[in-house]
């Protein structure tokens, strides 16, 4: 692998569209033509985009609940690979830079958020819709739409904390792993 595509994963792993992108996409799923949906907590969307970010863990969790004939499509590429790594927290995987994510997604009118019972809850706009359509038609983004579908499908009625201890659960290997530190799974 050469220095300058190191360089440049480095650089797309910290531009902000990439995971603006991304979590548009898994918002998008939870907006169905029967009813809209938010995704209720930053924490539960974490767990969310974490099975988003690591497919072979994606593809861990649907064999745990027995989903194996509706396996994600998965490249030879990817079985050792990691879209954007997360680290360890107190309730599992976290990214520091939720926060700021969903206020810039907020900021161009692209979800809104709003607070019940001291939980945050996102909701993407008609207007996010019409930019995540656009991106899901798009060769690159096709597979995180397929996916974001899967973990709206098999794992939305899980609670925050259902879905954090569905994760532990799963995946006990993140469990010894210190906080603050990379989950490479």
């Amino acid at each position: 692998m050469s220095l300058r595509l190191l360089k440049a994963a480095a650089a797309t792993e910290n531009m902000d569209d990439f995971h603006l992108s991304r979590l548009l996409l898994l918002l998008r799923a939870f907006d169905t033509p029967r009813k809209r949906h938010s995704v209720q907590g930053i924490m539960k969307l974490a767990k969310f985009d974490f099975l988003l970010r690591y497919p072979t863990c994606l593809k861990r969790a649907l064999e745990a609940v027995d989903k194996s004939e509706e396996l994600l499509q998965m490249g030879e590429y990817e079985t050792m690979n990691v879209e954007a790594k997360m680290i360890r927290f107190r309730y599992g995987p976290w990214d520091g830079r939720y926060r700021r994510w969903i206020g810039l997604l907020a900021a161009r009118g692209l979800v809104e958020t709003y607070i019940e019972k001291n939980t945050i809850h996102v909701n993407i706009t008609d207007k996010g819709k019409a930019v995540a359509d656009q991106f899901s038609q798009e060769e690159e983004f096709k597979l995180i739409a397929q996916r974001s579908q899967l973990i709206y499908k098999y794992f939305n009625k899980l609670s925050a904390t259902a879905i954090k201890d569905f994760i532990y659960k799963v995946f006990p290997e993140i469990k010894t792993i210190k906080w603050g530190d990379e989950i490479q799974l």
